[in-house]
């Protein structure tokens, strides 16, 4: 995988991280920061949908991934307006979870590649997780 691709993967994370350690420090109100986690997890979980798409368009699918595809967009947006607190956090982290699963089964990616992908995308889910779980308890 070009190593690019893993440098702006692992990038990604900094707002998942740096949020909650501005809101411990004072830097920013909890709202504030809550607002911003919770807009910035839905989009980045939209993202994973985007990459289902072109793997559907580019490989000719014409199963159920181009629908699937639109399952974390669709997800991210509803649990923003009809979730809050806990319900929120565990919605966003179930469907990160969930994505992964499909990535892992569906995606048809050269072998090195799903290889280097998957193991990031491991490490940056459970990361990902393990901030929301964090914003949580905050």
């Amino acid at each position: 995988m070009h190593s690019a691709a893993k440098i702006l993967g692992y990038l990604g994370l900094l707002p998942f991280i740096g949020i909650p350690v501005l809101i411990l420090t004072g830097q920013i109100h909890y709202f504030e920061g809550y607002t911003y986690f919770t807009q910035y997890s839905a989009i980045i979980l939209s993202f994973f949908g985007g990459i289902h798409w072109l793997d559907a368009l580019q490989n000719r699918r014409k199963d159920h991934q181009l629908y699937i595809a639109m399952l974390p967009s669709i997800t991210g947006f509803l649990a923003l307006i009809f979730l809050e607190g806990h319900w929120l956090f565990s919605t966003l982290s179930i469907a990160y979870i969930g994505i992964l699963m499909y990535d892992k089964y569906v995606l048809a990616l050269e072998k090195d590649i799903l290889i280097d992908y998957t193991f990031m995308r491991v490490v940056l889910t459970t990361i990902v997780v393990i901030c929301h779980l964090l914003m949580a308890s905050i």
